[in-house]
């Protein structure tokens, strides 16, 4: 169906007397590959298309999603928002008609060289049955598996005063996992822990990944891991890759950002935030050396866009700035509400949900040491690489994060390899001890499909992108 014939059946449905009303059309088809111990697994492909209609109506607010895209399924729907819109009216926690409406207009798609579903079956097969063979480098692999995630999203969003903007999505994410064992120990070791390896485009994240080098690599650390000693413990610097900086930023400053969280509204997926909204243009949240953006701009980062799902235009904006934080992650309707600048950063996970305030691409800006040179000023530290697991209280507050690998560091030298290592904290006070940022040669581009938050469940794709970091004084630990 084209935007125009959406369009004509939305207009047409609209009743007299809505004040403003916005569809949001969505068409998501979702693929996934895997080769686990040189078998194919069931390949799955998972088509969704449907509608979310939202009508405003003096000071209430409603919302209805529908698969039928006829004239009479889109009239239903219109019909039941509109009817919400009438129930809420005086008892909503803010009036909408406070909130400032947009007349988007645009088109947006990603840089796509070869769409990976376009690739035939047969090859794609192939290449994951290759790069899971290259997984099996020694006796004491155990279970080894490679995959790819492929997702394509077409959506159009029409206003009742006539906004349109249209979007293509491309994103692609690739995994490869060995597992070893050897006299008791257990070690995983992956190409992006938790599908860290995500961004925008086809057959090409692969080769940006050069996923098909990485499984001789992954599976020779997992080897190197069973054969390691346990990381020791105690008070010393850390020097942390972008593979676990990606999950130290979501957890400890995309979250907390939240602006719905800090407004008391969200609370699940690990509660409300320890942010206050009187910490804003003041609070030292990290060192000088912390300079964190919201940028949904960067070419490829896999929660690129150029506005969001409200119709706002998406720019990048600094929430942290030499440590000082600056703004929330607060979407138009949050915004107006706490009376603060919004971001483009209202964001639903599908057709059947509404938008909600979302962490986008969240980034932690390069700085000027090479990674020879952070490495070189640690006197004892431990390198820590890709995330294994997390924990965080209910005010996104403390921490205590486990990674899959480790390197000891001796007198600025990098030297053993060390398992299970994990680190924790409390965040203003980790960020404090930021001493050191990674240039631009450091610095990556990566992202997750898989952030949770909302009720009824949302769970969305998030980019991020980080250079090598230094922290001083961080508690590390071993796990038994």
């Amino acid at each position: 169906m084209g935007p125009e014939v959406l369009a004509a059946r939305f207009r047409q449905a609209l009743p007299a007397g809505v004040d403003h009303a916005t569809l949001r059309w969505v068409d998501e088809r979702r693929t996934h590959l895997e080769v686990r111990d040189d078998v194919l697994e069931p390949p799955e492909d998972v088509r969704s298309v449907g509608a979310m209609v939202t009508v405003r109506k003096g000071s209430g607010q409603g919302y209805a999603a529908t698969s039928d895209l006829s004239p009479s399924g889109l009239r239903a729907a219109v019909a039941e928002a509109t009817r919400w819109a009438e129930r809420t009216s005086g008892r909503m926690v803010f009036d909408p008609r406070e909130v400032p409406t947009a007349v988007p207009s645009g088109a947006q798609a990603s840089r796509v060289g070869t769409v990976w579903d376009a690739v035939p079956l047969a090859d794609r097969v192939a290449r994951l049955a290759a790069a899971c063979k290259g997984l099996d480098v020694d006796g004491r692999i155990v279970a080894r598996s490679a995959s790819v995630i492929a997702a394509q999203v077409h959506q159009v969003l029409l206003t009742s005063d006539g906004g349109e903007v249209t979007r293509t999505w491309h994103g692609v994410t690739p995994e490869l996992e060995a597992v070893a064992h050897y006299e008791g120990v257990t070690q995983r070791r992956t190409l992006g822990g938790f599908r860290g390896a995500s961004q925008q485009g086809g057959v090409e994240v692969l080769d940006r990944f050069d996923y098909d080098g990485q499984a001789r690599r992954v599976g020779d650390q997992a080897v190197e891991l069973v054969l390691a000693d346990n990381c020791p413990s105690g008070a010393m610097d850390v020097l942390i890759a972008p593979d676990q900086m990606m999950l130290q930023i979501h957890e400890s400053i995309g979250h907390p950002l939240e602006l719905d969280r800090i407004l008391g509204d969200e609370r699940n997926y690990a509660g409300t935030s320890f942010v206050t909204a009187d910490m804003f243009g003041t609070y030292q949240y990290g060192s000088s050396l912390l300079n964190v953006s919201f940028d949904p701009t960067v070419d490829d980062e896999f929660a690129s866009y150029a506005f969001d799902d409200d119709g706002t235009p998406a720019s990048k904006v600094m929430l942290i700035d030499r440590g000082v934080l600056l703004r929330p992650l607060g979407s138009v309707t949050s915004g107006a509400r706490a009376g603060m600048a919004a971001l483009a950063n209202s964001r639903a996970s599908s057709w059947n949900r509404p938008p909600i305030d979302r962490m986008a691409n969240i980034n932690l800006e390069p700085g000027t040491d090479s990674v020879d040179a952070l490495i070189g000023r640690v006197r004892r530290g431990v390198w820590m690489e890709t995330n294994l697991s997390w924990s965080i209280d209910d005010s996104r507050n403390k921490f205590q994060f486990g990674c899959e690998y480790a390197r000891e560091i001796v007198d600025g030298r990098l030297g053993r390899v060390l398992r299970n290592p994990n680190y924790r904290g409390i965040s203003a006070r980790f960020w404090r001890s930021l001493a050191g940022v990674g240039d631009r040669s450091s610095w990556q581009v990566l992202g997750t499909p898989f952030c949770g938050k909302g009720e009824p469940n949302q769970v969305i794709r998030v980019g991020h992108a980080s250079p090598v970091c230094l922290f001083t004084d961080v508690d590390v630990f071993g796990a038994a």
